[in-house]
């Protein structure tokens, strides 16, 4: 089983979740952690959540233009979130339009998920790279950032984990094109 998810991380932690996936335990383990469930289901609720963030902790940067979900971004790209400033002339002005987008993965995610992913797009609002101060700034936001990061790898490898088993449950007994032979 490879962990595209923990790629970076060392063989050893990399052994302690094969050690839970291999028990069926890692489904329980994120469960018991992240019971909390969020109210977060559609863009508008997502716009003011994003902003109620932005307004706490950089009140200093623009303002937000526009916040979704966004069913095109793929985890398997590596993006779960994007940020983009969008420039356009309007007459003799440069306008400038800020857009969060979180990928639908954290619509049903954990509320603690849901938290990095949008402390960490509002985060590339003053920093652009991954550098020190960017994951400085984000656990000023959330200081449980970087345990949430790890653990939503964990979830993700989980939510991978499930989907296989589901492709392999529903294909079993039938040939590659997915048609059952016995009929």
């Amino acid at each position: 089983m490879t962990m595209k998810y923990l790629a970076g991380y060392s063989d050893q932690v990399q052994a302690q979740v094969r050690e839970l996936v291999a028990a069926d335990r890692l489904g329980t383990w994120l469960r018991d952690r992240y019971a909390e469930v969020h109210a977060v289901r559609n863009d508008k609720a997502l716009y003011e959540y994003t902003v109620a963030i932005k307004d706490r902790y950089l009140r200093k940067t623009g303002p937000l233009d526009k916040v979704v979900y966004d069913s095109k971004l793929q985890v398997v790209r590596h993006a779960l979130g994007t940020h983009t400033t969008v420039s356009r002339v309007q007459g003799s002005k440069l306008k400038a339009s800020r857009e969060i987008r979180i990928a639908t993965v954290f619509r049903d995610a954990p509320a603690e998920f849901l938290r990095m992913i949008v402390v960490h797009e509002l985060a590339h609002l003053k920093q652009r790279e991954h550098d020190k101060p960017f994951y400085q700034l984000c656990t000023h936001m959330a200081p449980d950032y970087h345990r949430w990061e790890f653990d939503l790898r964990l979830y993700l490898t989980h939510l991978d984990l499930t989907r296989l088993d589901r492709l392999r449950a529903s294909t079993d007994g039938k040939p590659a094109g997915g048609v059952d032979a016995t009929r």
